[in-house]
């Protein structure tokens, strides 16, 4: 009699307060202001914007205008050009900002055996460099349509809420996942879609919203506070992954200029 070989797993994780203490996106305002893509006002309002990212994240409206906004407003953008602003400033941005936590979940699930994917918003000129330095197997995340090497302004795939659900199901159809024995991690409401995919979903620093789903489904809430720099905890962490999933996606100054623009216009 055939034994059946068993199925793969894997542990999801979304990316801004789960994995790193701060918005990804707007980790970069200041890189991408030197590199000419924002402007200086924004570059200032980027730290008001961080803060309320901190303290309440975003619920789905405030990433609905966000997305409309960042379409228009990185329409022109070189690509080439972001993700090389991003390469020369990612280990001064994001290494210092990893949760001690998150890279321990992350060793812990390597050594499970299990593959390790984000899946993040941001767009993937961000996410895809810090997955590599994560160690990360794949990456999902937001995709802009690219024309002669700029951003097209049209969005070909937004990396949230129900979205999020999908490429995981994608990725469990492609890859041999069992859902059912795969871990999920998030710190938002809207990535409930995400967590109900999986058999083991964490609620990570969750917003109000999640912490209520959580507690009423009776899933672990965990708390992330101690930030690290990867160099100095985990050399092992800073390998090159595997094949990233997402391709060409949206630049995260976009992203960044998109929190700037509607809590400026909301604080007015």
């Amino acid at each position: 009699m055939e034994t059946q070989a068993p199925k793969r797993t894997a542990a999801f994780f979304d990316l801004d307060k789960t994995i790193i203490a701060r918005s990804s996106a707007l980790a970069f305002s200041r890189s991408f202001y030197h590199g000419g893509l924002i402007n200086r006002r924004s570059v200032l309002k980027s730290a008001y914007a961080q803060f309320v990212f901190l303290v309440g994240g975003a619920d789905h409206d405030q990433m609905e205008r966000m997305r409309e906004y960042l379409s228009a407003l990185c329409r022109g953008w070189d690509v080439q050009q972001v993700r090389e602003i991003v390469a020369e400033t990612l280990h001064d941005m994001i290494d210092p900002i990893i949760y001690d936590e998150a890279a321990s979940l992350i060793e812990e699930h390597h050594a499970a055996g299990r593959d390790v994917v984000i899946v993040s918003s941001s767009g993937a000129e961000v996410v895809e460099p810090i997955g590599d330095m994560l160690g990360a197997d794949r990456v999902v995340a937001t995709r802009m349509v690219v024309e002669d090497g700029r951003y097209s302004g049209e969005i070909d795939f937004y990396a949230y809420g129900p979205n999020k659900a999908a490429a995981v199901k994608e990725l469990a159809r492609t890859e041999g996942y069992d859902l059912t024995s795969c871990y999920a991690y998030s710190d938002s409401v809207t990535d409930l879609p995400m967590l109900l995919e999986v058999g083991h979903p964490y609620a990570v620093n969750p917003d109000r919203g999640l912490r209520r789903e959580a507690t009423a489904r009776g899933w672990p809430v965990l708390v992330f506070s101690r930030p690290v720099a990867l160099r100095q905890r985990v050399p092992s962490l800073s390998v090159p992954s595997r094949p990233v999933l997402a391709a060409t996606a949206i630049g995260a100054g976009a992203t960044a200029a998109g929190f700037v623009w509607y809590l400026a216009r909301k604080r007015r």
